[in-house]
């Protein structure tokens, strides 16, 4: 059997047992380049996935513990769709994807690795951008790194809005 190595897994492999609190809460309590935050607005903010999917997967996440989309107040519930147009349009202009993942998994159950926070997953695609090693070796082949990724996206967000 072939053995792939994939040192920087460990850190999130080791995370997963550990009972800390909200994760979602201390990204909030950190600088912005620390914890991958694009942007901060009064009831969401955006935060590049640490474990992504593929460069670029970035996460809209409600700043207060809201679980489902019932829990979310009104002016929750008006904010988040001008974020996620924002956040696509970032996307589109640094990496110009032929496709795009809009994803929201409420509950353990349904994939939420973080529950207690409502969160969009939004992941560029293009055609090919899968491969073997993701089915057979369980692991994600990224082509930057994620400071790379912050860097490239980041000043999109800090324009106000995205182009």
């Amino acid at each position: 059997m072939d053995r792939l190595y994939t040192p920087w897994r460990r850190e999130y492999v080791t995370s997963l047992d550990t009972p800390s609190g909200c994760i979602l809460c201390r990204i909030q309590q950190q600088g912005d380049e620390e914890a991958g935050i694009l942007a901060r607005e009064a009831h969401w903010f955006v935060v590049l996935n640490k474990y992504p999917y593929t460069t670029g997967h970035l996460m809209v996440v409600t700043r207060r513990h809201a679980g489902s989309l019932d829990e979310l107040t009104l002016d929750e519930q008006r904010a988040y769709p001008a974020l996620l147009r924002r956040a696509e349009a970032a996307l589109r202009a640094a990496y110009n994807p032929q496709g795009m993942n809009i994803g929201l998994n409420l509950g353990r159950s349904a994939g939420a690795g973080v529950h207690g926070h409502v969160h969009w997953h939004m992941l560029p695609r293009w055609g090919g951008d899968t491969n073997f090693v993701t089915v057979v070796g369980d692991t994600r082949v990224l082509p930057e790194t994620l400071p790379e990724t912050y860097r490239r996206l980041q000043p999109l967000f800090a324009q106000g809005s995205a182009p």
